[in-house]
């Protein structure tokens, strides 16, 4: 039974999962419902493309009718109107074809082009779901990184003040030493507060951005993470960053599309040719008089047989201006796709080079610090020396230490900057 019980509660609080970030894209690009309605649309397209080619094709249908007249009706044997009820048995084949209409062939361009663009939405919204995956990712782990400096600040004050609390008992420190040590604690302990909500809630946007529903997943980054460059110098850089992203070609498809759709509201001022087939045949029966001849169901079927085929052209003179003004909208939106397409450029060169400047801006602040780091970290040492031989008081000793952790999370902030951007620069390079 206790065993029993042990498995329930693991199989209700299933172990947590380790992902790093690649895990964390890969996850996300498969399962985030913008990737997956996208897709949908892709498979939507696909499917249009098919009915847009069917359209060429003929359409035959079947019909079998059978009613009954009651009161004046032709009488089959006299050929005369007479009070009689009759029993009437059809049955039809008909068959019509579009023989010509432009608007078909036009249709299934756009229909292929329609798949192309929404192809190029697709990875689109992968490209937008890894960039927020990735600044999620960066954010939660700074906001943990800064929660694990207070925490070692708070543990380390801590212990500083019961090893105050005994210097002062044998009159090597002033109480006010204690007090100030306190007073300090009280203020990060504050900040911890502060600290584990930001963490808390940068964790529940990450697994939003994820697409992940239950908090069953740790997110850590790889410790051998190393530093990649950037080749920023190339004149065209941002140039060919624009020109290969999705966004940048769905919006150049979408022009296509539109023009297409001009042809397509343009063929309505077109001729169409039409052809038809149809094949039927009848019975017919007089009820209630056994003084009518009737004539055998298989020989009425034989002898009523008809067919008829026909050939229709149709011209358009006037649709009460439904054409122009289907033309003249199109056009329309023509222009306005191409306003599209200069916002996205106009988006995309602020994107890439807001990322060329925090990339340049955190390596060289990450040099910077990792060039200092190991002096920080001598003066610490010296000073704590100098605060356990009783050269520096309890308040400026504290200070100091605050710096060099401090300066520990610059320098793991900056590097994970830099990480970020490196992250988010190879989004925008992948292209289809």
């Amino acid at each position: 039974m206790k065993n029993f019980i042990f498995i329930f509660f693991v199989g209700l609080f299933p172990a947590q999962q380790t992902w790093n970030l690649q895990q964390s894209l890969e996850y996300a690009t498969t399962h985030h419902p913008l990737i997956k309605q996208a897709t949908v649309t892709v498979t939507k397209n696909e499917k249009l493309i098919i009915a847009s080619k069917g359209m060429l094709l003929p359409s035959a249908e079947a019909g079998v009718k059978h009613n009954y007249s009651f009161g004046s009706s032709i009488n089959q044997s006299s050929n005369q109107r007479e009070a009689l009820n009759t029993q009437y048995d059809e049955l039809n084949v008909r068959a019509d074809w579009e023989l010509f209409n432009w608007k078909n062939f036009l249709n299934i361009s756009l229909s292929r082009l329609n798949k192309e663009t929404s192809t190029y939405k697709l990875k689109q919204a992968q490209n937008d779901v890894k960039l927020n995956v990735i600044q999620m990712f960066f954010t939660y782990q700074n906001s943990r990184s800064w929660l694990n400096v207070l925490e070692t600040q708070i543990s380390g004050i801590e212990d500083q003040i019961k090893r105050t609390e005994k210097e002062v008992e044998i009159g090597n420190r002033p109480k006010s030493d204690v007090y100030d040590i306190k007073a300090n604690l009280g203020t990060l302990q504050e900040q911890w507060v502060s600290a584990k909500n930001q963490r808390d809630l940068a964790k529940i946007n990450l697994l939003n951005a994820v697409a992940v529903t239950t908090d069953s997943i740790d997110f850590v980054l790889d410790d051998e993470k190393a530093l990649a460059g950037a080749e920023f110098q190339d004149t065209d850089f941002t140039k060919k960053l624009l020109e290969k992203n999705p966004a940048y070609q769905s919006a150049m498809a979408e022009i296509t599309a539109m023009r297409k759709r001009e042809e397509v509201a343009r063929s309505g001022y077109l001729p169409t040719l039409n052809g038809s087939y149809s094949w039927s045949s009848f019975y017919n029966k007089a009820l209630g008089k056994n003084d009518v001849q009737t004539v055998s169901f298989s020989d009425q079927f034989s002898q009523n047989k008809n067919q008829s085929l026909a050939f229709g052209l149709n011209i358009p003179i006037f649709n009460k201006l439904q054409v122009k003004t289907n033309v003249e909208i199109a056009k329309l939106n023509t222009i306005n796709s191409n306003l599209d397409k200069e916002l996205v450029i106009n988006n995309l060169t602020q994107t890439i080079n807001s990322i060329k400047a925090q990339f340049l801006n955190a390596q060289e602040k990450y040099n910077l610090l990792d060039a200092n780091f190991e002096n920080q970290k001598l003066s610490f040492q010296k000073s704590e020396e100098k605060y356990r031989e009783g050269l520096m008081d309890a308040y400026t000793f504290f200070v100091v230490r605050n710096g060099w952790l401090q300066a520990n999370y610059n320098l793991i902030s900056s590097k994970n900057e830099v990480i970020q951007q490196t992250e988010l620069l190879k989004v925008l390079e992948s292209g289809l």
